[in-house]
């Protein structure tokens, strides 16, 4: 994914976050994963840094209390916050874009592995269906061929279940599993369904 913030927008946005009142590092981290709806988190490595040299402009001051860090703007930052009101207000709107892009993007990358998992089928289908030899088996050996197939079968059916409940779930941790997107599992697992039933006729 491209890039979330140009040169020097992470450093306006923190004192925006700050505006409201002080905060503590881990704060203003989770701030931002929120107002990203989950598809960017910042590192720690990527927030202390600036929240330094914020502090060293003398743009915010820093309260050390017990293992945390509180921070806080001061009037300079206030200022600079002020002066900058317009480019914040472009920012916002960039950030609303990017976060509509990146829910896009995630929720195409689900329905990429639900298409490539009824594509996974749909082989496995005409594969059984190419192989089947009618009245080639009969009795005992039909049953035991027909069991290992079945356990063979089962193998697919959990390794599908598994793929599918492992995208859903990070679309999920993203925020992405909107009404559209649920419409989608449930038109792929219908299609799937009937792919499977044509092949056991």
């Amino acid at each position: 994914m491209a890039p979330v913030f140009a040169h020097g927008q992470l450093r306006l946005y923190l004192l925006a976050l700050l505006e409201p009142g002080p905060k503590h590092g881990y704060e203003l981290i989770t701030e931002l994963s929120a107002r990203f709806g989950g598809t960017y988190r910042p590192s720690a490595g990527t927030i202390y840094p600036r929240l330094s040299r914020l502090e060293d402009e003398g743009l915010v001051t820093r309260t050390d209390e017990e293992r945390k860090s509180t921070y806080a703007l001061t009037d300079a930052g206030r200022a600079e916050l002020a002066q900058r009101r317009d480019e914040l207000t472009d920012l916002e709107e960039g950030i609303s874009e990017t976060v509509r892009d990146r829910a896009f993007q995630v929720r195409d990358d689900v329905r990429g592995s639900m298409r490539g998992l009824r594509a996974d089928l749909e082989a496995q289908a005409r594969k059984a269906r190419a192989t089947a030899v009618p009245g080639h088996s009969s009795g005992e050996s039909a049953r035991r061929d027909s069991h290992a197939r079945l356990a063979e079968a089962d193998g697919l059916l959990t390794r599908f279940r598994d793929e599918v409940r492992a995208d859903l779930r990070r679309a999920s941790a993203h925020g992405t599993i909107d009404t559209q997107a649920l419409e989608a599992v449930r038109r792929t697992l219908d299609e799937a369904r009937r792919v499977l039933r044509d092949a056991l006729r």
